[in-house]
């Protein structure tokens, strides 16, 4: 079955620098390939709904939040199947379980919206970024 596997959460002060990242595994024959569908990353602070920070489409666009503009950006290793999330200036209010999610239908419409896990088709198990 499909893995999605984040890593690099941690406590940071403001204005460091974090990078997350997504592992992907398994699926069909032929495996999840990441730019094969559409991965994002999202996050969800206590009390609060998860929402979408970006995403890579498989025509390789990226989308951002506005939350996340200028200061995160979405990458990925072809070779290592992973994804990955650069934080930079990082800010207390990025607090939050940050998320990896494939396959949707709806890649650049869910940055900066709450996004319900039926939204996408594989999710991760997310990793915990705190900032102080």
């Amino acid at each position: 079955h499909v893995q999605l596997v984040e890593s690099g959460g941690g406590s940071m002060q403001a204005g460091e620098s974090l990078k997350l990242s997504c592992a992907a595994s398994g699926g069909t024959t032929s495996g999840l390939t990441i730019r094969e569908v559409c991965m994002g990353w999202f996050r969800q602070a206590p009390g609060k709904e998860r929402e979408g920070v970006g995403t890579l489409d498989r025509d390789g666009t990226v989308t951002y939040a506005d939350s996340a503009r200028g200061r995160f950006t979405i990458s990925h290793d072809g070779a290592k199947n992973t994804l990955y999330l650069q934080m930079d200036d990082l800010r207390p209010e990025d607090t939050a379980m940050y998320y990896c999610a494939a396959d949707t239908p709806w890649c650049k419409e869910v940055p900066g919206v709450p996004v319900a896990r039926g939204v996408f088709r594989y999710w991760g198990q997310g990793t915990q970024v705190t900032v102080s």
